[in-house]
């Protein structure tokens, strides 16, 4: 709280003129009114949070809110990492110039935040006027994303072409790629530009399993959209529901029971660990390493069988809930066996595949150099999650943003700086061992204590962020409630949508067939991004 009053001290001294500056009731968000004189400042008023106060742009929110007071909403928001703290800069914008000054140019990792809320809100950041979630068939003065429009109507198509960047050159050949895939990974379109077999340019298309998740969970109650959260990307399912169940607690300051807390902790690295094995698994797939990929898969099987064991699901569902859980993964004898075992044959069964492929000559000579995506680059663009850590980038939200059990936990941060196919395969293989570390920390924790708070009811016209640090990286929603506490607005932000711009850059001067292995080595979600 200390730090808190330091920053609005600070803010006020520098920023007074151009922001209205106000508390709330969550104790790590401040709020910042940008002033109607102050708009074309905005672009200013973000770079110099970033560069003076270093913080981290992190995701754009937009709200229509005009039966509210007439206007929409933009709220850009911001970490900031050595004091626990989310700055929130509210921007108004009249519904007769839906228009804002783009802050891409400054802040270059908030340019598809800004090309997504001029699809679905229709509100234009100038000049970043392109199209992003909106395919060419989709007509261009329909936001889907406001309050008058019926997410039931029928909306007319129009004809309209990609807008894919042109290479051209002796030699050079574009190769298109999707959407429809090959096996069951979800659609999404790749078209390279080649000069033999190198990659000069990649384009990316995705929406294409866009579900309208936000606009669906209008007017639904939090307890039922808790289901709905699970489904934003399936193997993020406890992480998304958790972020989701965070802000509702934290609006209405709710107390959540220790041994819930113990409970979430352990299925958030349930979930890291069955999904970094398999990511190992599907890498050395990718080169060729048949013996290690089966080693890595079994391990990855007998997970999401414990998994089944402890909660029902394979993927962790239907466990979370506002207020803290709602079943005891430890409750039997059975149960308890079955993690303690599973985490002894876990440990002795990971650490001689990860001696196999540290001394594969063949399979470090794929993975080193391949598909760099270099410290500037990542800081440029706003990588984060396993991505970042592996080029460089030093940020964690279970140390820079505590929440769960992680204040109270001993673990180390994966840190690399190579880039390379080979530092995100490191990074997994940190993360992994430290996931057992924490899990053998959690075990006995605060059991047969209670392990679900009483929500009697949520808070009216407020909101809050929400937010954990998922297996991919930070997944951040931010919910607004309605006159009956309903949703009024949920905002999602998955790590796949900061990350998916990196892809273009590390395939850069690869050779084609080595995308596969690049891609893999970031696995990016289509649902999550899409929503």
């Amino acid at each position: 709280m200390t730090r808190k009053r330091e920053y609005i001290a600070l803010l006020r001294k520098s920023l007074g003129e151009h922001l209205q500056i106000r508390e709330t009731v969550v104790p790590n968000e401040v709020y910042l009114s940008l002033r109607e004189k102050s708009l074309s400042t905005l672009p200013d008023i973000c770079s110099l949070l970033t560069k003076s106060m270093k913080a981290h742009f992190t995701t754009l929110v937009a709200s229509d809110e005009r039966s509210l007071n007439d206007r929409l909403s933009l709220y850009y928001v911001f970490s900031v990492p050595s004091a626990d703290l989310f700055l929130l800069l509210h921007v108004p914008v009249d519904p007769r110039h839906m228009e804002v000054p783009s802050i891409s140019q400054v802040l270059e990792s908030a340019s598809w935040f800004e090309q997504e809320v001029k699809d679905w809100f229709g509100v234009v950041a100038f000049p970043n006027i392109h199209r992003l979630a909106s395919h060419p068939d989709w007509p261009e003065d329909m936001h889907h994303m406001l309050k008058d429009v019926d997410p039931g109507r029928p909306v007319p198509r129009v004809q309209g072409t990609f807008d894919f960047k042109r290479v051209e050159g002796e030699g050079v050949f574009e190769i298109p790629v999707g959407p429809v895939h090959a096996g069951i990974i979800e659609p999404g379109h790749f078209r390279f530009s080649v000069a033999g077999e190198p990659i000069i340019n990649l384009d990316v298309q995705l929406f294409y399993t866009h579900k309208g998740t936000e606009k669906i969970a209008e007017g639904m109650s939090p307890q039922r959209a808790v289901f709905l959260a699970e489904r934003i990307s399936g193997d993020s399912s406890f992480g998304h529901a958790i972020a989701f169940c965070h802000c509702v607690e934290r609006l209405g300051g709710y107390e959540i029971p220790k041994r819930a807390i113990v409970i979430r902790t352990m299925l958030l690295e349930l979930e890291r660990l069955y999904n970094h094995v398999g990511d190992i698994g599907s890498i050395l797939l990718d080169v060729g390493f048949s013996t290690g990929a089966a080693m890595a898969f079994e391990l990855k099987e007998r997970l999401l069988h414990l998994n089944e064991i402890l909660t029902g699901s394979r993927l962790l569902r239907g466990m979370a809930a506002i207020g803290g859980v709602r079943r005891d993964p430890e409750k039997t004898q059975v149960q308890w066996h079955a993690l303690r075992d599973m985490l002894v044959w876990a440990k002795e069964s990971f650490e001689p595949l990860v001696d196999l492929v540290m001394t594969s000559s063949s399979v470090l000579d794929r993975l080193e150099t391949t598909g760099i995506l270099g410290q500037v680059d990542a800081y440029r663009l706003g990588i984060t999650g396993i991505a970042g850590r592996a080029s460089g980038t030093d940020r964690d939200y279970r140390r820079d943003h505590p929440h769960c059990a992680y204040p109270y936990l001993r673990f180390r941060t994966a840190l690399h700086t190579e880039g390379d196919v080979l530092a995100r395969l490191k990074v997994r293989i940190d993360e992994v061992r430290e996931s057992f570390a924490i899990l053998e920390q959690l075990q006995h924790q605060h059991r047969g204590e209670p392990l679900l708070a009483t929500i009697t009811r949520v808070p009216r016209l407020k909101y809050a962020l929400g937010y954990v640090e998922g297996w991919r990286g930070e997944i951040l929603h931010w919910l607004m409630t309605d006159k009956a506490g309903n949703i009024f607005r949920w905002k999602i932000t998955d790590p796949s949508f900061h990350n998916w711009r990196a892809l273009p850059v590390a395939v850069r001067n690869n050779i084609v067939p080595d995308f596969p292995v690049i891609n893999k080595s970031f696995n990016l979600s289509y649902s999550g991004n899409d929503r």
